[in-house]
C-alpha cells in the first residue's frame, strides 16, 4: 500500500475508534517502576499471575533493595507465577543494579530521572537494559511520562495490519516507527490510538474469528473487503 493511502486509514481509523470508544485522558495505570517491572513480568504471562508474581517478589524482599540484595534462587522462587521466573529474576537484579549505578540517582534505585530525557535517548536507554524490548520502553515512555512514543502489542499490530495500515511483511519492531510516523505526534493522540486498538483488538477484531458485524471500520478494513465480504 502506498504511504499517503495508509496514512488516510490510520487517521481514519483514529477518528472512527475515538467516536466508537469515547475520547481518553492520558493517565498512567500504575506508577513508573511497577509499569516497568511488571511489563517485565508480563512477557508471556496472564494479567493475573503476572500481578502474583510482582507481589511475591515486594512481599518477600520488602524493597526493591530487598530484591537486589536477595539471593538468585529465591527471587526465582518468588516470581514462580510467571513463566520463566529464572529469566526474569536475573533480569530484574541486572536493572536494579544499573538503575542503583547511574550517577543521577546517586546510590538510589529510580527511574525518576527518564522524565527529563530526551525521548530518543530515554527509548535508548531502557531498550539497553536485560529483559526491556521496545513494546515495554514505549509503553513506560507514553503512559508515564508523556512522550511522543507509539507502542504496538499483538492487537494493535493486529488490527493495524488487518485493516491495511500496515503491510503484511512489516514486523511488530518497525511498526512502531511506522504508525508513528502517521499519527500526529501528541501524546494524548498516541495513547488514544493504542488504547482503542488494544480494546477492538481484544473485544471485536479478536485473532480467532473476528466479530467484522459488530466493527465500525468495515468500509475501509481490507481484511473485510477482501475475505469476509
Amino acid at each position: 500500500m502506498k504511504k499517503n493511502e495508509a496514512q488516510r486509514k490510520i487517521l481514519k481509523t483514529h477518528e472512527i475508534l475515538n467516536d466508537f470508544y469515547g475520547r481518553l485522558e492520558l493517565k498512567p495505570r500504575r506508577e513508573p517502576f511497577r509499569e516497568l517491572i511488571s511489563t517485565m513480568l508480563s512477557h508471556r504471562t496472564n494479567h493475573a499471575n503476572e500481578e502474583k508474581a510482582y507481589f511475591n517478589m515486594l512481599e518477600t524482599f520488602g524493597d526493591w533493595e530487598g530484591v537486589l540484595q536477595a539471593k538468585f534462587e529465591d527471587l526465582a522462587d518468588a516470581l514462580k507465577p510467571a513463566q520463566f521466573p529464572g529469566q526474569k529474576a536475573a533480569n530484574i537484579q541486572k536493572v536494579l543494579k544499573i538503575m542503583k549505578e547511574q550517577p543521577a540517582n546517586k546510590g538510589k534505585i529510580s527511574i525518576g530521572f527518564l522524565e527529563k530525557m530526551d525521548t530518543e535517548a530515554a527509548l535508548e536507554w531502557l531498550t539497553a537494559l536485560p529483559g526491556v524490548g521496545l513494546k515495554t520502553a514505549t509503553l513506560l515512555l507514553l503512559f508515564n511520562y508523556h512522550k511522543p512514543v507509539m507502542p504496538v502489542d499483538t492487537h494493535v499490530f493486529r488490527v493495524s495490519q488487518r485493516i491495511g495500515i500496515l503491510a503484511a511483511t512489516d514486523t511488530p519492531e518497525k511498526a512502531h516507527t511506522i504508525l508513528l510516523e502517521m499519527l500526529p505526534k501528541d501524546p494524548v493522540e498516541l495513547y488514544n490510538y493504542h488504547i482503542h486498538l488494544l480494546w477492538h483488538g481484544q473485544k471485536i477484531c479478536v485473532w480467532r474469528k473476528p466479530k467484522c458485524e459488530k466493527c465500525p471500520l468495515i468500509k475501509i478494513c481490507n481484511y473485510y473487503q477482501e475475505v469476509v465480504k
